[in-house]
């Protein structure tokens, strides 16, 4: 059967949404341009050449529209358009600024998981539906940061924004000077002539303003890169380090006020009623009013409010869900069955045939665990009936817009977000309750600032937290060989539920239960991936790898159970199951790096491997831990990732390790618990990640460039940590480690 048979066998709906959609609107509207908004914002003598570049006298700013969540973007995407532009680093100033929420800043890349087709595969059907699916979320207007798809969506765009901008500036220099534009280069943020003169672009750009874009223009050779691919310093380095940066939670302005709330903690529970009196008299309360699902209080300071609210008696109505966290389970575990079939997802060969009465079988679970960022949820909103204006952290600044525009009964246009560094995400800031909250506040008091501020507890309580998963797993060997996998995987939607919040509807087929598991990097001679849907139960959102950090852990896992039922080395066997030249470099980069000479390299001692595809991303894992009378030890990691180009060394180094450092920490930490409908876990003490300093190690990275398609780093470091540490703690103890989080079976030091 061919490719586009099977696909349509499978029914897979979201292609097919894709492709109607797009003889639906016309190839007219997928090539039209959306508008750029700052043409609406330009001022006499600005130049402002497409929606990332905008020069006058007084300087240079560049439009990073990716939100900053802690992992650097601002300065990838203000260095690829300084690359064609030519500003070096250092050597001129610039802004780099998110701009205004725009349907021109959509993110096409984020397409490219939508699709049913392996990354490896780019035959004319898959990058079709790629392409495709691209084309429906420019139309869409899709802005969003997510999915490691920053530097993958920006990579081409943004320097062709730069070189586009150059060649203007090129044009303006030749009209005014006289000199033809081949006798023209450009260097340090000025155009030079031939005989050395320098004019710069602040000066060139009243100039360029009356110029029309030079769209045709060329990218630079990768021999001319004087910044991608080179260590660069970040552009929020310095303030971060001397605390001079300033987050959302830092701003200040004139007349503002304070709010906190106290929310159902049965999420999406009603408030039934509240008693208020004992807030009433407290000191700096302003103003009590109900909000959704909640009461919150304004007052002159954050702390204030904080006593105030907590001081307020509530009644609250049932969760819209199980109340324990047993009856979750059992949802789950009652999930595998025909009805609940969301997709075969894999079917190579004939598993079913090849499992034979004999296989080896396992049961894998992942808890739900919270994003818990460092910098608590907060929002300043102000409205007024002319206008509302929105300062706070967010992934989808577009959806906020919507949001705060039906809150408030503005037209969209009014409604003004701006968008502020934040102090990390993980997904936490794909929604919006601070901000939709805020706004219901402001509402009520025209023409006050107010600032809400989540305390921690109240982040906890109303986190949207990953998925709960589990998988059963059947294998079978032969002659020291891995011969047939079969996995099944039953998971609530975490797409459903969060863009349900977004008031989008996700058809088809969930492509983030299986994420990690469909897609292993390997040939299999018998593997077959069955997802099962499970009904929704607790609200859910993207958490960092989203369903990888949990399917990527069971199909690895288990695999690992049937290489030491083969007998086989763990990573030989991977090796040779490896099923292209780039997943194999990897495998062999990581080997390389770790010196592996298998899975006990001493007594006491144990190295585990894990090599799994997230994001179009393979990569590989070797952690090593070690039995001490305090408990188990990691001791080192090693890590080889081919993500096409490494743009910043540094950045992709850290990205790397942070995404280890997540990974592994919350597998051996972390899980949130319901019971009577609310989450069990308040704060750090109880969800832990790797948070304590002595149980972080040394981490070596290698990024390879193989692949041929620029890919990002945030994500893929997190799928494989949790099962090279349960891989290395059964090397070295003989435990089987099959539910996260570990601590719950073992004793780490």
């Amino acid at each position: 059967m061919s490719r586009i048979a099977t696909i349509a066998r499978r029914g897979f709906l979201i292609g097919s949404v894709g492709l109607a959609g797009g003889v639906a609107f016309g190839t007219w509207l997928v090539r039209k341009t959306p508008a750029n908004p700052l043409d609406a914002t330009s001022k006499p003598g600005q130049a402002v050449f497409n929606p990332w570049v905008k020069i006058d006298a007084n300087g240079i700013t560049l439009i990073a529209p990716h939100a900053d969540v802690g992992q650097g973007v601002r300065s990838v995407q203000a260095a690829l358009i300084a690359e064609e532009l030519d500003l070096d680093w250092g050597q001129f100033d610039f802004v780099a600024d998110p701009g205004a929420p725009s349907a021109a800043y959509y993110n096409s890349a984020l397409a490219e998981e939508q699709v049913p087709f392996l990354s490896t595969d780019e035959s004319f059907p898959a990058e079709a539906m790629r392409s495709t699916m691209g084309a429906l979320f420019k139309v869409m207007g899709v802005q969003m940061t997510g999915g490691s798809s920053t530097v993958t969506d920006s990579f081409v765009k943004l320097r062709h924004a730069g070189a586009v901008a150059r060649e203007t500036l090129k044009r303006a220099a030749s009209q005014q000077s006289g000199v033809p534009v081949d006798q023209l280069r450009t260097d340090k943020g000025a155009v030079v002539l031939p005989d050395g003169k320098r004019l710069p672009y602040t000066e060139l750009a009243a100039s360029a303003a009356s110029e029309k874009p030079v769209q045709q223009v060329a990218l630079r050779d990768p021999s001319q890169w004087r910044l991608i691919g080179k260590p660069m310093p970040r552009l929020d380095m310095a303030p971060k380090s001397t605390g001079a940066l300033r987050y959302g939670i830092d701003l200040r302005m004139d007349g503002m006020l304070h709010a906190a709330v106290k929310v159902n903690p049965r999420q999406g529970g009603a408030l039934v009623g509240f008693d208020a009196k004992a807030a009433e008299g407290l000191r700096g309360v302003k103003k009590i009013m109900p909000v959704a699902g909640g009461v919150a209080v304004v007052a002159d300071n954050t702390w204030r409010a904080f006593r105030a609210v907590n001081a307020i008696t509530c009644e609250w109505g049932p969760a819209p869900y199980p109340a324990e966290q047993a009856e979750h389970w059992k949802a789950v575990a009652d999930s595998f069955t025909t009805e609940r079939l969301d997709k075969v997802w894999r079917n190579d060969g004939d598993a079913e045939s090849a499992l034979g009465s004999d296989a080896v079988s396992a049961e894998y679970r992942a808890p739900y665990v919270a994003h818990a960022p460092m910098e608590p949820l907060s929002a300043i909103v102000r409205y007024t009936p002319e206008q509302a204006d929105v300062w706070s952290g967010s992934q989808v600044p577009r959806f906020v817009q919507e949001k705060v525009a039906k809150i408030t009964g503005l037209d969209t246009k009014l409604v003004h977000v701006h968008n502020q560094y934040c102090g990390g995400s993980f997904g936490h800031r794909l929604e919006s309750e601070q901000i939709t909250l805020a706004a219901e506040i402001a509402r009520q008091m025209p023409g006050v600032p107010i600032k809400l501020t989540f305390s921690r507890e109240e982040d906890f309580a109303h986190d949207f937290p990953r998925q709960i998963t589990m998988a059963r797993g059947r294998g079978a060997v032969a002659n020291g060989q891995v011969q047939a996998m079969a996995l099944d995987i039953a998971s609530v939607s975490s797409s459903a539920s969060q863009m349900g919040r977004l008031g989008q509807k996700v058809p088809g087929p969930d492509g983030q239960i299986p994420a990690g598991a469909w897609n292993l990097p390997y040939a299999l001679p018998h593997y077959r991936m069955r997802a099962y849907r499970v009904p929704e139960l607790a609200p859910t959102s993207s958490w960092r790898s989203v369903g990888a950090s949990s399917a990527g852990f069971f199909a690895d896992g288990f695999l690992d159970e049937l290489i030491h039922a083969a007998g086989a080395d763990p990573l030989q066997e991977r090796l040779r199951l490896a099923n292209g030249p780039v997943a194999r470099k990897v495998l062999e980069a990581v080997a390389e790096m770790s010196d592996w000479k298998g899975a006990r390299p001493g007594e006491g001692r144990g190295r585990g491997v894990a090599f799994i595809e997230s994001f179009g991303v393979p990569c590989a894992e070797v952690v090593e831990v070690a039995q001490t009378p305090q408990g188990l030890r990691v001791d080192k990691v090693w890590v080889a990732l081919d993500v096409g180009k490494v743009v910043d060394p540094v950045n992709f180094d850290n990205q790397v390790k942070g995404g280890v450092v997540w990974g592994l920490g919350h597998a051996m930490n972390a899980e949130i618990t319901y019971a009577d409908g609310k989450a069990q876990q308040s704060n750090f003490h109880e969800h832990m990640g790797m948070r304590r300093f002595d149980q972080c190690t040394e981490i070596f990275v290698r990024g390879l460039e193989n692949g041929h398609k620029i890919r990002g780093a945030g994500e893929p470091p997190v799928p494989p940590a949790p099962a090279a540490l349960a891989n290395a703690i059964f090397a070295a103890t003989g435990v089987r480690l099959r539910e996260m989080p570990f601590a719950r079976q073992v004793a780490f030091a």
